[in-house]
C-alpha cells in the first residue's frame, strides 16, 4: 500500500481476519503457472503474509522480499511465515510508489487488493515495472465493489456498498479497481497485457457465517465505521442497522455472495 493514502479498511481484527484467510490458491491462482523455483519476487502490500508465504513456496529457492506501509502489519507477516516454517522471506515497510530497490531487481513482482487504496495506481504500475526485469512477470488483483453481487436482496447491503464507495473515494481510494486495471496498466507504459478476472464466493453456511459475520463487525467497530461516524457520512444507529443486515444475510439458508476481481498479468 502507499504512506501517500489513507487505508480504507484500517488494522482491525476483523480486517485481519478477512485477510489471513487469502491464500495463493483463493487469490492469486492466475499468477501460479507464471512461478518457478529459483526466481526473485516482491510482493506488495503483503498484509498479513498468508500469500506472501505461498507464493514463497512456490519460488524456492528463490528470493522474497514482501513489503507493506504499516509496520505492524508486517510485523504480523512476519509472524505468519515463522508460524508457517517458511523460510528465505526478506520483511520491510515501503510506499509502493516508491519503493525502495534498483531498477531490474525482481522476476515477479505481486500486489493483491493494493492498487484499489493507493494515491496514484498509475505511478504504483510504473515504480512495479520499474523493478522488475526484463522477461519478468508484474501482477495485480482487485476487487470491484460496484459489480458484487448477492442474494436474496437486502437494503442493508445496498447501503452498505454505497458507504463504502462513500469512505473509500474521500480517502483518495477506487473501489472499482478491477474494471481499471487494464487502462492503469496501459497508462504506465506496459504493451504486453493479459487481463481477466475471478472471484470468490460465499454460499455454504460455514462461508456465509465468516463472510457476514466478518462485515457485521468491519462495518460497526473497524476504521471504516469510525470514518463514516466522524465525517457525518452515517449514524450509529445506521451502522448498526447495516451489521444487523449482515448478520441476517448470514443466517439465510439461501444467501449467496460473490466478489469480483479484475485481474492483470504484464509482460516486461
Amino acid at each position: 500500500m502507499s504512506s501517500k493514502a489513507t487505508y480504507t479498511h484500517g488494522f482491525h481484527p476483523s480486517v485481519l481476519r478477512s485477510h489471513s484467510w487469502r491464500t495463493a490458491a483463493n487469490s492469486a491462482a492466475y499468477l501460479v503457472p507464471e512461478l518457478k523455483p529459483g526466481q526473485e519476487l516482491l510482493d506488495v502490500g503483503c498484509g498479513p503474509g498468508t500469500i506472501t508465504a505461498d507464493l514463497a513456496g512456490l519460488v524456492a529457492p528463490g528470493r522474497v522480499t514482501a513489503v507493506d506501509s504499516s509496520a505492524e502489519v508486517v510485523a504480523q507477516a512476519e509472524r505468519t511465515a515463522a508460524e508457517a516454517g517458511v523460510e528465505g522471506i526478506a520483511f520491510a515497510t515501503a510506499d509502493i510508489h516508491q519503493l525502495p530497490y534498483p531498477d531490474d531487481s525482481f522476476d515477479v513482482v505481486h500486489a493483491h487488493q493494493v492498487l484499489q487504496h493507493v494515491a496514484d495506481p498509475v505511478q504504483a504500475l510504473r515504480e512495479m515495472r520499474r523493478v522488475c526485469r526484463p522477461g519478468g512477470v508484474v501482477a495485480a488483483r482487485d476487487s470491484d465493489y460496484a459489480a458484487f453481487t448477492w442474494f436474496p436482496a437486502r437494503p442493508e447491503l445496498d447501503e452498505w456498498n454505497a458507504l463504502y464507495h462513500r469512505v473509500a473515494r474521500s480517502n483518495g481510494g477506487e473501489p472499482e479497481a478491477g474494471r481499471m486495471l487494464r487502462s492503469w496498466a496501459r497508462a504506465a507504459g506496459f504493451e504486453r497485457i493479459q487481463s481477466g478476472s475471478g472471484t470468490w464466493c460465499y454460499a455454504s453456511d460455514e462461508e456465509r457465517a465468516w463472510w457476514g459475520g466478518m462485515w457485521a463487525e468491519r462495518i460497526s467497530s473497524s476504521a471504516i465505521a469510525a470514518q463514516a461516524l466522524a465525517e457525518g457520512f452515517a449514524t450509529e444507529a445506521d451502522l448498526q442497522r447495516i451489521s444487523a443486515g449482515w448478520s441476517g444475510w448470514a443466517a439465510d439458508p439461501d444467501g449467496w455472495f460473490s466478489v469480483l476481481h479484475g485481474e492483470l498479468l504484464c509482460r516486461v
